[in-house]
């Protein structure tokens, strides 16, 4: 339609989303799914945070607070900064806002102008390219390899910079892959970081406290305290805290950087939910133990599907070191044809045909901008996982 912006030519819808609504629509017309495309944690909100919540409302704290977050909200986000990641930060450098989306949103907004260049290593959660073209950027895609677990090198690091580039986009542990940077792994990258002061960090810490086995988080102003200064840390309650629907997210940087969020935000949303806040407020200063407790469950959600795809004939995925998505490379089974004769030309038709003939939601590869592979999410019962896993291993078979 000619009177709508052509801003939205520049964009598509999120491909999760659409695949989340079809998965179910199918479901609610009687056929049997099982979805393993939604990227929330299956378990409810811990009672504790609950009850914060609603302790909030009996108590009339249902007003309007500061645009970016109460004072309260804002202390604790400094304290958990200081103690889980060694980050010291005044109140004027925290921003909150209605989910993490939109934390990054408006640092995108508030800093990009026409040609900026924004790096995004691929795989790379769907939203990161769209809100960097809504902001007048470009994304700039550098390939992280299956061979390498799906991990940015420093060499693909530097060769992507061009005098245009004003963010590397950084997440860790990964949606979608779950790959996680080690202290010496993010170093080598802050090492070339370094050599370019006009380039600023973006992390996206949302999945810190979803690490396995033997592998600690670190983020990047943490490893290299000269970026402090032109580092945007970001992170939220969705993952961890299974707090989703609550949309609270924050982030921590420079009080210039910071003020121009709270410009962006005063004229969109205003504050983020106030009854959210109070929750959010108690996830971070109140009983935590549900974080070791969520975390063990997916570990083992984790080993589950990961022993379980790479027995798969065709499909190949590295063991991710956090999150809870596994990204399953499926080259081999590239050009090969269903029982009903239909080819798998890319991984968006192994998407259908796997939904149609097997009745599992999964997202294709090319929404996360590296193909052909498929992204899992074990956010669901082991149940629904090994059941889930026995009907993909059964399509792959049938394929000839």
């Amino acid at each position: 339609m000619s009177f709508l912006s052509k801003n939205l030519l520049r964009i598509k819808q999120s491909p999760t989303m659409e695949i989340t609504a079809r998965a179910q629509e199918l479901k609610s017309n009687g056929s049997n799914i099982i979805s393993l495309s939604v990227g929330e944690p299956d378990f409810d909100t811990p009672q504790n945070i609950k009850e914060a919540g609603i302790l909030a409302i009996n108590q009339g704290k249902t007003k309007y607070t500061a645009v970016g977050g109460m004072p309260e909200l804002k202390e604790a986000i400094c304290n958990k900064f200081k103690k889980d990641n060694n980050l010291n930060y005044s109140k004027e450098q925290i921003i909150v806002s209605t989910g993490g989306k939109q934390v990054l949103f408006n640092a995108l907004l508030a800093t990009l102008n026409p040609e900026d260049e924004v790096i995004i290593p691929a795989p790379y959660w769907v939203s990161y390219p769209d809100m960097i073209k809504l902001s007048g950027g470009e994304p700039v895609f550098v390939e992280a390899k299956l061979s390498n677990g799906y991990k940015l090198t420093s060499n693909e690091l530097e060769d992507a910079i061009t005098p245009k580039t004003k963010w590397l986009i950084f997440n860790s542990p990964s949606n979608p892959t779950g790959a996680g940077y080690s202290w010496d792994e993010l170093k080598k990258l802050t090492d070339v970081l370094i050599k370019y002061p006009n380039i600023w960090i973006m992390s996206d810490d949302m999945y810190e406290h979803l690490a396995y086995d033997d592998f600690n988080f670190c983020t990047p102003a943490q490893v290299e305290p000269r970026l402090f200064n032109r580092t945007l840390t970001t992170n939220g309650v969705s993952k961890g805290h299974a707090m989703t629907g609550w949309r609270i997210g924050y982030a921590a940087g420079p009080v210039a950087l910071i003020d121009a969020m709270h410009k962006i935000q005063s004229q969109s949303t205003s504050n983020p939910n106030t009854i959210a806040q109070w929750a959010a407020l108690e996830a971070l200063n109140g009983n935590q133990n549900y974080l070791i407790e969520n975390k063990n469950i997916f570990q083992e959600r984790r080993d589950i599907v990961f022993d379980f795809l790479n027995s798969i004939e065709g499909i190949e995925c590295p063991k991710p070191q956090g999150a809870f998505y596994i990204y399953a490379s499926i080259s081999k089974l590239i050009g090969k044809r269903t029982t009903k004769n239909i080819q798998i030309i890319n991984d968006e038709d192994f998407a259908t045909e796997l939904l149609n003939t097997e009745g599992v939601a999964v997202v294709f590869g090319s929404a996360f901008g590296l193909s052909p592979a498929f992204r899992v999410s074990y956010a669901t019962s082991k149940k629904e996982l090994i059941e889930a896993c026995t009907r993909i291993k059964r399509f792959c078979e049938s394929l000839i």
